[in-house]
């Protein structure tokens, strides 16, 4: 199984990327987000998601591993493949994806090519609760979620819980703040206002 690949960007395609490791050339398909991370001739470093097939192995490239994990969570809806995934990866950050499907906005996730009205509300209903919003590109499961350190939406998510409230309940209301609000607000505003759409 291969995991991640270093070496260099021999072509890049309008859905895929040549890495040539040890004269060896790998076609990888990626997300239009992580190919524009790329130039023909650069060192590259992709992580990889290996899917095999009776008739094919395929290779899915990443920038980073939020970006990996997240097309992994996203394969595992019905009727969402590695096409799909890598669609809604190019139209959407990982942060991005996590804030809509926290907040049921299917709209957002609908933006994504090939994504309809349907698939969207089922992306955000199976995936509903197993991710968090929060700063960064990582991918928290709800059970352990916590935002970055040294964040405001990790203060505010610490302390929501200190109150008693489920760390499902405190991130969606963190990231409803922040999305009628802005990302900026010091961390007693973001607790204030969090407090008033976590108690609704």
């Amino acid at each position: 199984m291969i995991a991640s690949l270093k070496g260099i960007a021999q072509a890049i395609g309008t859905d895929h990327a040549i890495i040539e490791v040890g004269g060896v050339g790998y076609l990888v398909q990626a997300s239009s987000r992580t190919l524009a991370q790329i130039g023909p001739g650069a060192a590259i470093v992709l992580h990889i998601e290996t899917q095999v097939r009776e008739e094919s192995i395929t290779l899915f490239g990443f920038a980073s591993e939020a970006e990996r994990d997240w097309f992994r969570l996203l394969t595992s809806v019905q009727g969402v493949g590695g096409k799909v995934a890598l669609a809604i990866l190019g139209a959407l950050q990982p942060d991005e994806l996590s804030r809509a499907i926290t907040l049921e906005d299917k709209a957002m996730i609908a933006r994504a090519q090939g994504v309809g009205p349907r698939l969207a509300a089922r992306i955000a209903t199976e995936l509903k609760g197993k991710a968090a919003p929060g700063p960064g590109s990582a991918l928290t499961p709800v059970s352990t979620a916590m935002p970055a350190p040294a964040t405001p939406a990790a203060d505010a998510l610490s302390a929501l819980e200190n109150l008693g409230f489920r760390t499902a309940e405190a991130a969606r209301a963190i990231a409803e703040a922040e999305r009628d609000l802005g990302t900026q607000m010091p961390v007693a505003t973001l607790i204030r206002e969090a407090l008033k759409r976590a108690s609704r």
